[in-house]
């Protein structure tokens, strides 16, 4: 049966993103709620690390396994309010247990005397499937990897789509608490249940994902993270973002008025390149998106438009994100002062390693699956790019893996005497002796869509949804088109003697984000005009050459001509990534940072047309 579309053109929905990770700040769903601005609140919790800590946590004590503060933090402040002004929440704050989640909220409506319609949806978790999996013709392998599947899962759960939200609103509920499902379905079930979009609508459904995309990590869309960050105003009170929605998929980008932060082309620019591969083949359950066209412009202060994304038809299969228990882990620090600070951090830190693996060879134990010593303050992670300058102060951080946890308690216990032992200035071990904990690793791979069935549980009556044949034919494109595709021109040759060498970070503006073991730098340049330019310095190889010492595996380029940038995807980047990685940065948070000190020749005309804020004039 065909959707019935809403084709007013005027008509627009707002949606506010109230929270960007588990631990994001409590003011983002009071600020929204009291701004007066939203039609619908959304909450995204679920990182890839995350799932892994609420695996753990649920393995302690089987009522947890959700985000708890999405009930004691944040709607405990706004339910009543949510309910007089109209609002409607979605939130995937359910995590590995959403009837649990779900409960827990109705539990505070009672006491606050709120009647409140909770919807939930089920259906992600694929452990029951796990033995029919180990025993299928076609074994399992790791997306990344290629790895089998590992002896004993924690959690399996696939990353769900939009329709099940829109599936649980069509039915009236007030609140739609979902386990994992893609960060971006909070936002396209509702526009999908707003505007009668359908299952084929490819387009609409693409900008609506683009809009999720947009707002699901909080303020990273309104001037958080942004390469400028001294221009970004009252990070104090920064404003959390919204989306003002139409029923063709054109949408406009902004934030309470009177609150903190940027909205500006740049810095929605950086947020659409956060955290994805191929932006002209981004894959999410409901559609393959095509971002390379999309185009952006600033519609009055603190406004952008975005228009111009495209979609195609969704694959077969989705993604499953699981959790496997791999030994423990640990991780110490102290802080070393004085002269040779960094020389001495080292070495003590390679004595603590050689000590305690004596300790262990002597107790019958293993050696250490993994050890790894950085030094924080003497810009460990730039490795051959690092400053020449010497430090009077650094931390000293070790980390190691092992299968038994009394191993690493013993390494533990070699931290403290280290004050006394060896070099002068040695401090900072006030803080108690590091503990031990579970190494819970993650392992994705595709399941076939045909082999789940998600459910929507409300007033006690439950709604099978299900997965739309492939293969349908799309409608017909109602968003107005973009510019054609952008032709790259060659830069001019300039002669030598008017070129000037300047960091990155004078001429373009950039995030990274991480999937795993791969880590993903979004550059987007400050002017067009410095495209070719940067197309022909940055290349695949440069990039990965200038990160040789972090990125071990394959550098692909791709093009986003529309916001006139590129996307680095940078494989086996991240030392296996998330709770795997013995890395301080295990997102790969500072590799754009990293990237934007590579020198690259410029024409000196070309930068005065650049907009530079003062810390990146400064790093020149």
């Amino acid at each position: 049966m065909a959707e019935k579309q809403d084709n007013n053109p005027q008509r627009s929905v707002r949606i506010g993103g109230a929270s960007g990770f588990w631990g994001d700040s409590s003011v983002g769903a009071p600020q929204l709620v009291e701004s007066g601005a939203i039609d619908y609140l959304v909450f995204d919790y679920l990182a890839e690390l995350t799932m892994s800590i609420l695996a753990g946590a649920r393995l302690k004590k089987p009522e947890l396994g959700y985000a708890t503060d999405f009930v004691s933090v944040a709607m405990k402040a706004v339910l009543r309010e949510v309910v007089a002004r109209g609002i409607r929440v979605v939130s995937n704050a359910g995590g590995v247990n959403p009837q649990a989640c779900a409960a827990a909220l109705a539990a505070l409506a009672a006491e606050q005397g709120v009647a409140l319609k909770i919807a939930v949806v089920t259906g992600d978790d694929v452990m029951p499937l796990v033995a029919q999996l180990r025993e299928a013709a076609e074994p399992v392998r790791e997306m990344q990897t290629g790895a089998a599947l590992p002896n004993q899962l924690l959690s399996a759960n696939a990353y769900l789509g939009a329709l099940p939200i829109k599936a649980a609103l069509d039915a009236g509920a007030q609140v739609v608490i979902t386990g994992r499902c893609v960060d971006s379905a909070v936002t396209l079930g509702v526009l999908m249940h707003e505007f009668g979009w359908g299952p084929a609508d490819y387009d609409q459904l693409a900008a609506g994902s683009l809009a999720g995309h947009i707002i699901e990590c909080g303020c990273q869309a309104t001037g958080g993270l942004h390469t400028d960050w001294d221009s970004v105003p009252d990070w104090a009170g920064i404003g959390y973002p919204v989306v003002e929605c139409r029923a063709d998929g054109s949408f406009v980008c902004t934030k309470p008025a009177g609150t903190g932060g940027l909205v500006t082309p740049a810095v929605i620019a950086e947020q659409i390149l956060y955290e994805i591969g191929d932006p002209a083949s981004y894959i999410l359950p409901d559609v393959v998106c095509d971002f390379t066209q999309v185009v952006l412009a600033q519609a009055g202060e603190h406004r952008v438009a975005v228009r111009g994304a495209r979609g195609r038809a969704p694959t077969s299969t989705y993604k499953v994100s699981a959790t496997h228990m791999e030994g423990f882990k640990t991780s110490a620090q102290l802080t070393i002062v004085g002269f040779d600070a960094v020389a001495k951090a080292r070495r003590t830190g390679a004595a603590i390693i050689e000590r305690t693996g004596t300790l262990l060879a002597k107790a019958g134990l293993p050696p250490f699956t993994a050890t790894h010593i950085e030094v924080l303050g003497a810009e460990s992670c730039y490795g051959p790019h690092a400053r020449a300058q010497q430090t009077r102060e650094a931390i000293l951080r070790v980390t190691a893996t092992h299968p038994r946890k009394e191993a690493l308690e013993l390494m533990a216990r070699e931290v403290a005497p280290a004050g006394t032992s060896w070099s002068p200035g040695t401090t900072g071990a006030g803080g108690g002796r590091a503990g031990a904990s579970p190494s819970i690793r993650q392992y994705a791979f595709l399941l076939p869509k045909s082999r789940l069935c998600p459910v929507v549980h409300i007033d006690g009556a439950d709604i099978a949804v299900a997965q739309p044949a492939l293969g349908a034919t799309p409608v017909v494109q109602v968003m107005p088109a973009a510019s054609g595709p952008v032709q790259f021109a060659a830069p001019q040759t300039t002669p030598a003697s008017e070129l000037r060498e300047v960091p990155l970070v004078r001429l373009a503006w950039a995030r990274s984000g991480d999937k795993g073991d791969i880590s993903n730098i979004g550059v987007i340049a400050r002017s067009p005009q410095l495209l070719p330019l940067l197309r022909a310095q940055l290349t695949e190889a440069a990039v990965a050459a200038y990160l040789a010492h972090l990125v071990r595996g394959r550098v692909t380029r791709f093009d986003v001509p529309g916001i006139h940038a590129f996307n680095f995807v940078c494989e086996q980047a991240l030392d296996g990534g998330g709770m795997r990685s013995l890395r301080n940065d295990p997102l790969g948070k500072g590799m754009a940072q990293i990237l934007l000190s590579m020198p690259v020749q410029v024409p000196v005309a070309l930068l005065t047309q650049c907009s530079t804020s003062r810390h990146a004039l400064d790093a020149a």
